[in-house]
């Protein structure tokens, strides 16, 4: 570890070391990009993501109080629901008399039943495929949740909600903007065929169940946007970088303070999510047409060669923004480039900035390919170098 290094880190530990939390100083230290030893990652996310409050000296109390509430979730969407499905089927005479698979009234527990099954089998679908060539999802984590574990428990778990139901799940429509895939064909390996996984023994469960469960609990607490496809690679790099932190105490609820940190990362980034918004000021079209305009004004020169081979920002962009470059680079860069978009105040007029960034770091082969060259390059970007790519995105920034 060279001693530059070395002063870094000693320079996150006085920042976080502050009894009240200077957050202009952190955001400048975690632009640059923030280190993993200690769990200091991870930490700085919990504060860029407004999960933890500046005032370290209520940290003990505010944790205890939402890890609390995470657990009540569970309670009331999991495990109480599984227990009313173990009922419901002990008894014929209850079935039929208060409730019953085929009742059309809406408020039907089973009617809620199903519509959770399509969303949770696209979720299994998606998560299950998170990181392909990555063993990290695939394997058990230390810290099962005992509360869905525990042997005495005889009710449905999702998993095997999940392995019962036949119901085949509307593929949720996500692909809106006219782009054959969703996830980057670089990258979406499909390592592991859903039929083949190792199924772990009881008491165990793999990473990706903990981020199915996750999304769930989303989906059942915001019914206006509930899950749609794309939002497990938000929430992939998030658990992981909770779930890899050398302190166990934090690595222990990383389940929990995930969810609470998607979801407020969400609630700032669910507009791309929502198709109704497409076309209004905060939806994606708006967005991905701001990544052309900075371009227009940053390299007229790219711009028009793009205009002028009918190259819509739709194309490629889409993928960009909604999954936050998840998909364009590999596990690694994505959390470096994340370090630098959750610290800046406006992460998302950053986003727009790296897009611009990354079109021009690539101006002389676009200028050079025909239409079918320049959407492989874009649709499977070539430069993995993180680094030079958000020293573009600064510079144009400060230009601007």
């Amino acid at each position: 570890m060279s001693t530059a290094y070395r002063n870094r880190i000693q320079e996150f530990k006085v920042a976080l070391g502050e009894e009240n939390i200077n957050l202009k100083t952190l955001r400048e230290l975690c632009f640059n990009g923030i280190p993993f030893e200690g769990g200091i990652r991870a930490l700085c996310w919990k504060i860029l993501l407004n999960y933890l409050p500046l005032d370290q000296t209520i940290w003990e109390s505010f944790l205890k109080k939402q890890r609390e509430v995470y657990s009540q979730f569970l309670k009331e969407m999991i495990i109480q629901p599984g227990i009313a499905k173990a009922n419901l089927g002990l008894s014929r005479e209850d079935v039929t008399m208060e409730d019953h698979p085929l009742n059309p009234n809406p408020d039907s527990r089973w009617n809620t039943y199903f519509k959770d099954n399509e969303i949770l089998l696209q979720i299994d679908k998606d998560v299950r495929r998170l990181y392909p060539d990555m063993a990290f999802f695939q394997r058990p984590t230390e810290y099962p949740c005992q509360l869905i574990l525990d042997p005495q428990n005889d009710y449905e778990t999702l998993r095997r909600r999940v392995e019962q139901t036949t119901l085949k799940a509307q593929t949720v429509n996500r692909n809106r903007s006219g782009v054959t895939n969703v996830s980057s064909p670089g990258k979406a390996l499909n390592l592991y065929p859903s039929n083949e996984y190792e199924v772990l023994p009881n008491g165990s469960e793999a990473h990706w169940e903990v981020v199915e469960r996750i999304l769930f609990i989303y989906a059942k607490l915001n019914p206006g946007i509930a899950y749609v496809q794309g939002m497990n690679e938000i929430v992939g790099p998030i658990y992981y970088t909770f779930a890899t932190d050398p302190n166990s105490e934090w690595k222990e609820h990383a389940e929990a303070d995930t969810f609470f940190c998607f979801t407020n990362l969400m609630s700032e980034n669910r507009d791309n999510f929502i198709k109704s918004l497409d076309d209004s000021q905060c939806g994606i079209t708006y967005k991905m047409e701001s990544v052309y305009s900075m371009l227009k004004d940053k390299d007229l020169v790219l711009y028009l060669k793009l205009e002028e081979q009918n190259i819509k920002p739709q194309y490629f962009t889409f993928r960009w923004l909604t999954l936050l470059l998840s998909q364009e680079f590999l596990l690694p860069d994505v959390i470096r480039i994340w370090d630098t978009l959750f610290s800046d105040q406006d992460r998302f007029h950053f986003l727009i900035l790296v897009c611009c960034a990354m079109l021009i770091l690539i101006r002389d082969n676009l200028l050079a390919g025909d239409f079918t060259v320049n959407m492989r390059l874009l649709q499977d970007y070539p430069i993995s170098d993180v680094h030079t790519i958000l020293t573009k995105a600064k510079e144009l920034q400060d230009n601007s």
